[in-house]
């Protein structure tokens, strides 16, 4: 139904915009808020109100817990490269780079620990 799917972006956006409107006052503070697992909370109410399965559910969950630890070293990098003087598209390169790598680690290491990635 596409009136559902303009529901989930437009909660899901108010959210993106709710956190930068934070971070534009205190970068601190939408840090935290963009921290939180609200969009991870939000996908999975999506997805358990279009399909009630809680094996299903662990597994969104658990793979979005190890997605967001593999992605951790890049954030590192890019708020190092910023302190640094690096310009925002370079920074942001390296830290899609570095998140990319962190996920094929993931990805390999996942399928030989069974992990749902």
């Amino acid at each position: 139904m596409p009136y559902q799917l303009v529901i989930k972006a437009l909660v899901s956006g108010l959210l993106v915009a709710f956190a930068s409107e934070i971070a534009r006052r205190n970068p601190g503070w939408g840090g935290l808020v963009a921290s939180l697992p609200l969009t991870t909370l939000l996908a999975l109410g999506w997805l358990w109100r279009d399909n009630p399965d809680p094996a299903r559910a662990a597994d969104f969950v658990t793979g979005t817990a190890c997605y967001v630890i593999a992605a951790l070293p890049a954030f590192a990098l890019l708020a190092a490269l910023l302190r640094r003087g690096a310009g925002i598209v370079p920074a942001l390169g390296a830290g899609c780079l570095a998140a990319m790598a962190g996920y094929l680690v993931l990805m390999w290491a996942g399928k030989r620990w069974g992990l749902p990635v």
